[in-house]
C-alpha cells in the first residue's frame, strides 16, 4: 500500500543527498533543420520598460518567460514502505515545439523511483502535464516534454569564452517561489564538488561545472543562470547548504554539457557516453609515499574492470594517470570532465606512472560506451 509522504526534497542537489524520441523517424538532416527551427537563435530583445542601468532587471525581464516550475509526483522508498510524495524543480524551454531542459534528479529525486507524474508550470501561469524524453544521470541532464509548439525558447550560449567576474543571474522556483532572481558573479570554472560532500567518492556528475555566488536553494535545480547578454549560460544543479559552513557557493552545468546532452536525449532517448572501464581514487600525498611515487597528484587505478578499454589497453591496477592527450590530470573530477570532450570510439593518451615502478609511460585507449544506469 502507498502512502502519502509530505514534500520530496527535490534539491538544488543540496549535497543533503551526501553531505546531504519523440516517436518520428526523420533523417540526420532533416532532425537537424527541425532542431535548427525551433532553438532560439538569439536572446530575447531588452524591454524598452526597464532602464538601461539596471542590468538584472533587463536579464530577468528577457528569460523569466522561458524558466518553467516543474512540479512531481514520485514514490519513494521509507523505513515505512513506499510513500508517495510531491516536489518541485525549475526548468529552462530549450526548443519552441515543446522541450524543457531540467536536472535529473527533479524527475528522478534521490531514493525514489522515476516521477510518476511531471506537471510544468510556466511563468504565464499556464500549466501542462509534461513527458520524460530521457535522463542522463551522468551529467544530471533531463528533458520534458509538452504538448505546445509556441513556447519562447531560451537562447543557449555555446562556447566556453565565460570570464570568472561576470554578472551572472539565476533564475527558478527556490522552495516553490517561481520566476524567483538572484544574482551574482561567476565565481569560478571547471569546478568539482568535493568527494568529501558526496559520500566519499567524487559524483561524475558534479565535475566540470560553473561556480556562482548567485544565491541557489532548493528548488532552483534545473533552472537557468544568465550572462548579461540574456544567454543562458548553464542549468543550477547543486549548492553548498549551511551545515558545510560554505557561504554563497553554487553550481551550474555548462550550457554546452546541456545542449550536447539534451540533443542526444531528444534524439535518441539516452545518451552516448565515454567509458575507460577502471574505478580510480585521487592520489593522495600519503599513498604517493606507499608506493613510493614523486607525483603526489594524479587519479590512481584501484580496478581494471576485465575486457574493458583500460584492461585492452594494459592499464593496470595501482597505475596513476597524470595526463589524459594534452590535459593534466590532477583529480578524479579532472578524469571525469576530460572525457567529456570525447566520444565513444575515440582513442585517447594516457600518461601514467607505473604502478610498482613509477616509471612514466604513454598508453592509448580506445574508448568504449559507458553501460546505461
Amino acid at each position: 500500500m502507498k502512502r502519502r509522504a509530505a514534500l520530496l526534497p527535490v534539491l538544488a542537489l543540496a549535497l543533503v543527498l551526501a553531505v546531504l524520441a519523440a516517436g518520428c523517424s526523420l533523417g540526420g538532416e532533416e532532425k537537424s533543420e527541425e532542431r535548427a527551427s525551433n532553438v532560439a537563435q538569439k536572446a530575447p530583445e531588452v524591454s524598452e520598460n526597464v532602464p538601461e542601468d539596471e542590468p538584472v532587471a533587463q536579464v530577468a525581464a528577457q528569460v523569466s518567460p522561458s524558466v518553467v516550475q516543474v512540479n512531481v509526483q514520485a514514490v519513494q522508498e521509507t523505513p515505512f514502505g513506499p510513500q508517495e510524495g510531491q516536489g518541485v524543480g525549475s526548468g529552462v524551454i530549450y526548443r519552441s515545439d515543446g522541450y524543457i531542459i531540467t536536472n535529473n534528479h527533479v524527475v528522478a529525486p534521490p531514493g525514489s523511483s522515476p516521477s510518476e507524474e511531471v506537471n510544468i508550470a510556466f511563468a504565464d501561469g499556464s500549466t501542462e502535464r509534461g513527458e520524460v524524453v530521457g535522463r542522463d544521470p551522468s551529467t544530471e541532464i533531463a528533458v520534458v516534454r509538452v504538448n505546445r509548439d509556441d513556447l519562447p525558447a531560451a537562447r543557449f550560449r555555446e562556447g566556453s569564452d565565460l570570464l570568472v567576474g561576470q554578472l551572472a543571474v539565476a533564475i527558478g522556483s527556490p522552495s516553490g517561489f517561481q520566476s524567483t532572481v538572484t544574482s551574482g558573479v561567476i565565481s569560478g570554472l571547471n569546478r568539482e564538488v568535493p568527494a568529501e560532500y558526496t559520500g566519499g567518492r567524487q559524483d561524475q556528475a558534479l565535475v566540470d561545472l560553473i561556480q556562482t555566488d548567485a544565491p541557489i536553494s532548493p528548488g532552483n535545480s534545473g533552472g537557468a543562470l544568465v550572462d548579461r547578454d540574456g544567454e543562458v549560460v548553464g542549468v543550477n544543479v547543486a549548492y553548498l547548504p549551511p551545515e558545510t559552513r560554505a557561504e554563497s557557493i553554487g553550481f551550474a552545468i555548462p550550457s554546452d554539457t546541456a545542449i550536447s546532452v539534451a540533443d542526444q536525449l531528444i534524439e535518441n532517448g539516452r545518451v552516448s557516453s565515454p567509458f575507460l572501464g577502471i574505478r580510480n581514487a585521487d592520489l593522495t600525498p600519503e599513498i604517493a609515499e606507499q608506493f613510493g611515487l614523486s607525483d603526489q597528484t594524479g587519479v590512481i587505478v584501484v580496478e581494471v574492470e576485465p575486457g574493458g578499454p583500460a584492461a585492452d589497453a594494459g592499464l593496470r591496477r595501482e597505475d596513476v594517470i597524470t595526463a589524459l592527450d594534452s590535459t593534466g590530470i590532477e583529480s578524479s573530477g579532472d578524469l571525469l570532465g576530460a572525457l567529456r570532450d570525447y566520444r565513444p570510439g575515440d582513442t585517447v593518451t594516457l600518461t601514467v606512472l607505473r604502478g610498482g615502478s613509477g616509471a612514466e609511460e604513454t598508453v592509448e585507449v580506445e574508448l568504449g560506451e559507458r553501460p546505461q544506469q
